[in-house]
């Protein structure tokens, strides 16, 4: 007896002049791709050959590697298959899919570099209190809660855009997210878009007041103290700092072009949408490689020809 399955399939329809640059889109996708599996995976391999580096700093550098290296396995390997063909489909289940761990990697994103802060406070701005406030406990459940508390809050939203149906079948852009397959859907998108709003300024907001706010309080404590401490605090925090603003400079970036109507060129509004995959990976483990003392003398001794 035959079966027949009723899959739906949407058209990924964001793609610029294909046809005409396709081996030259491939090529700087595919080269993209391999420099940031290298770039992390290096940094990664580095901090867990090196017992020196098994400190609570290190595995949350660790963990926000990997996590730039899931976003980026969640998005390059399809994009790659679609520069290659000649149609740019995906399944309704695999689109849901792609847009949920999309979301997930950008709010684990902002999890992580909240943990990250709250290290760097307490070890510059509460040093006799470290060991406790930070033990390898403290750092297990900090890193469970930064990647399951994503994982709910982004699961409750996709499973009730599902709810809503499809009703266009061609979505503007080269990847899934789960505000265009709303967009699309058949159904009152009222509760969907406020839910969507809503974990959007919970997923970033509380993080950059928290941030702020630590790294303030890690200035005043550095400008009353010596030269010395000053440079070490800088050459620990300064990094993080930067990675936290990159981030989420482009986050808003994306998030206001999609949202609100305007006369952004479809290539800009493309270029925006991608920022987020490319220059976090490929940033992220450039700063902690050569910024990071402790990190960047591993290198060089990993790579020093004898």
């Amino acid at each position: 007896m035959d079966v027949h399955y009723n899959i739906t399939y949407i058209i990924l329809g964001g793609h610029v002049q294909l046809s005409k640059y396709r081996y030259f889109y491939f090529t700087i996708t595919f080269l993209l791709f391999i420099l940031i599996i290298c770039s992390n995976t290096i940094v990664l391999y580095v901090i867990y050959v090196h017992e020196s580096l098994h400190k609570p700093m290190y595995t949350f550098v660790s963990a926000l590697l990997m996590n730039a290296l899931f976003g980026s396995i969640t998005i390059y390997p399809k994009l790659l298959v679609d520069l290659l063909s000649a149609t740019q489909t995906i399944s309704l289940p695999a689109c849901r899919l792609q847009s949920f761990l999309i979301y997930v990697y950008a709010a684990c994103e902002f999890t992580l570099l909240s943990a990250m802060a709250f290290d760097r406070y307490v070890s510059i701005c509460r040093p006799l209190q470290y060991h406790s406030l930070v033990s390898p406990k403290t750092v297990k459940i900090m890193l469970v809660l930064a990647f399951c508390w994503p994982i709910c809050k982004m699961g409750i939203g996709i499973i009730h855009s599902a709810s809503l149906g499809l009703c266009k079948f061609v979505l503007t852009r080269i990847i899934c997210d789960n505000y265009s397959l709303v967009k699309a859907g058949c159904g009152d998108s009222t509760v969907s878009n406020a839910y969507g709003l809503s974990v959007m300024v919970l997923s970033i907001y509380p993080h950059l007041i928290f941030i702020m706010f630590s790294y303030t309080r890690i200035l005043i404590i550095c400008l009353r103290s010596s030269r010395d401490f000053r440079r070490g605090a800088l050459n620990t925090c300064l990094p993080h700092l930067v990675i936290f603003l990159n981030f989420t400079i482009i986050i808003m970036f994306e998030v206001i072009q999609n949202r609100i109507p305007s006369g952004i060129p479809h290539i800009v509004r493309l270029i925006v949408s991608l920022l987020y995959v490319v220059i976090p990976p490929l940033f992220n483990p450039l700063m902690y490689g050569f910024k990071m003392q402790e990190i960047s003398q591993c290198l060089v001794e990993l790579f020093k020809i004898k």
